[in-house]
């Protein structure tokens, strides 16, 4: 594993545990040459399906472009990393679960939006500028709208 501090390949692990649902081990390592530590996830790979593109092109599944859209929505907001992980968790095991070859990138899509939704309402709304491409102020506010009712009705 390469140091994320100074690029070193060679490491210690010390400490290893089980992550949650049991789908993960998570290790804490020593780099041997500059001695910070750091920490990795381990996932067994699965046979994932293609991920269809908006433009036709098709790409193969990756778990950490949806930790890092999840990442970038939740900046500055209260939500931790254990949560988002969880969240790429869920999304991968129904994409998984689905039994496609290939699935939309629409999917995914909607699926980080119910999970944000969830997690935190401004990361939620964040992404969905973004995702939904709103042509206009009405659209947004249209989205806006939705979460309030949904809020007024918990």
């Amino acid at each position: 594993m390469k140091c994320p501090f100074c690029g070193h390949i060679e490491d210690k692990v010390v400490d290893s545990r089980e992550g949650k649902e049991g789908s993960s081990i998570r290790r804490r390592r020593e780099c041997l040459r500059c001695r910070r530590r750091f920490t990795t996830y381990e996932h067994v790979e699965d046979v994932l399906p293609v991920v269809v593109k908006k433009d036709g092109r098709r790409e193969a599944f990756e778990r950490n472009k949806i930790l890092s859209g999840l990442k970038k929505a939740c900046e500055k907001r209260p939500v931790g990393m254990d949560a988002l992980e969880e969240s790429v968790s869920r999304i991968e095991k129904k994409v998984q679960e689905s039994g496609e070859k290939e699935i939309p990138s629409t999917m995914i899509g909607e699926e980080v939006m119910r999970e944000l939704h969830t997690l935190d309402e401004v990361a939620y709304v964040r992404f969905a500028s973004v995702y939904r491409e709103f042509k206009d102020i009405n659209q947004f506010m249209e989205e806006l709208r939705d979460i309030l009712k949904d809020r007024n009705k918990k």
